[in-house]
């Protein structure tokens, strides 16, 4: 049974280098209601590009 949880929705992050690259992760709708920026890296790029929510 797959865990559904509307609470902690599984998001996205595309990189904003332009490499296509993509991770994957779960947000608190509840204290991050506005899409996700966090800065990781970028295996493609070899440097740390900023990851944005693609819905």
């Amino acid at each position: 049974m797959a865990r559904r949880n509307d609470l902690r929705p599984l998001v996205k992050l595309r990189s904003s280098a332009g490499t296509g690259y993509t991770y994957v992760t779960r947000k608190n709708r509840r204290n991050d209601p506005e899409r996700l920026t966090l800065r990781k890296f970028d295996p493609i790029a070899r440097r740390h590009v900023e990851f944005k929510e693609t819905r």
